[in-house]
């Protein structure tokens, strides 16, 4: 088919749209910039991002937990996320103050995006709080998956079985409880910290909140395993959406639509980022997902061979403690599987 030709006022018509919307970009661009170069800014202060919005960010100054200041980001700052520390200016004319610096980072929290570019989600956490619950159902393989993203990174990973009122009563639920209490025992002896808890109930809530005290920690997981019931729960007042699982899919739907940061009584902080169904590890290298696994760690270097793939070779340190029981059948399939979907990408 051919390409359809416009007429004369057609294009005339595209083209002052175009130049319109360049205006007025460019006018929210030189009031910005305005305010950036504006001398009533007031001195330079510590902050803490607690929400991101695009070109915008949510600013509460240090040691003014609850008092929030909307601000622009200079152009020559790297991408700032939800728990960075920062360096601001507010304006004392009412308007926006400006972030004009980062300050150095303990930890950053990445997810890849559809193209397989990283993405940072959050800064100077803590702990991983890996979210899972009865339904829908988690699998181990993609448990591993935030586990080896958690080991990259150098962020504690701690898992949270969520829902357990749903293990209660009938010989199916029992079925599933024992599934799953099979499969986090053997985290557990991995070395992984492993809790449960039910906001209906409030059962393990206590445990989960002397964790999460004094620390900085965020929540992934699967979209309707329960992040925001929690975040409700634990922080009452904070009020975030509640979405359904899909009727269709037994999927959660997406009602957190940006990480926020919020604050314990007791000190610690909370960010509750996007729900995210799989977390994809196609940025990394075959090495970097061996030393994700980390019971795998004391064997890696040992084989006969140095281009050993862990697979067939004579001499694999890693099959013979696969053999030996140091190394359980599943997370060996998992690691397999985890590489066999970086050779697809």
């Amino acid at each position: 088919m051919s390409k359809r030709k416009l007429t004369r006022r057609q294009s005339w018509r595209i083209e002052k749209i175009q130049e319109e919307r360049k205006a007025r970009a460019q006018k929210r661009e030189d009031k910005i910039t305005l305010e950036l170069q504006d001398d009533s800014l007031g001195p330079e202060q510590p902050g803490l991002i607690i929400a991101h919005y695009g070109a915008q960010l949510d600013i509460e100054p240090i040691g003014k937990a609850g008092e929030t200041y909307r601000c622009h980001l200079r152009a020559n700052l790297p991408p700032l996320v939800t728990g960075d520390r920062i360096v601001w200016r507010a304006s004392s004319k009412g308007g926006m103050g400006v972030v004009v610096a980062l300050e150095d980072r303990d930890s950053l929290l990445s997810r890849p995006d559809m193209r397989g570019q990283l993405k940072p989600v959050a800064a100077n956490i803590d702990y991983i709080v890996l979210v899972i619950a009865p339904m829908p159902v988690p699998h181990a393989n993609l448990i591993d998956r935030y586990l080896v993203a958690a080991e990259t990174v150098g962020i504690e990973p701690v898992i949270l079985l969520n829902k357990t009122d749903l293990l209660v009563g009938g010989a199916s639920r029992s079925s599933v409880s024992k599934e799953l209490d099979d499969m986090l025992i053997n985290y557990e002896r991995i070395g992984y910290r492993v809790l449960k808890a039910s906001t209906r109930t409030e059962d393990g809530l206590n445990e989960l909140k002397n964790l999460l005290n004094e620390h900085t920690s965020v929540f992934v997981g699967q979209s309707g395993v329960g992040k925001s019931s929690l975040v409700n729960t634990l922080l009452p007042g904070v009020d975030t959406r509640v979405g359904p699982l899909s009727e269709s899919t037994g999927k959660g739907t997406h009602t957190t639509t940006a990480a926020r940061l919020f604050h314990f009584p007791a000190g610690g902080m909370l960010i509750d980022s996007p729900g995210i169904r799989e977390f994809g590890l196609w940025h990394m290298e075959p090495e970097d997902v061996l030393h994700g696994f980390k019971e795998f760690r004391p064997f890696i270097g040992h084989c006969k061979f140095r281009d050993c793939s862990h697979e067939q070779e004579p001499g694999c340190a890693i099959r013979q403690a696969l053999m030996n029981g140091d190394i359980l059948q599943e997370r060996m399939d998992s690691y397999q599987n985890i590489l066999n979907s970086l050779e697809k990408a």
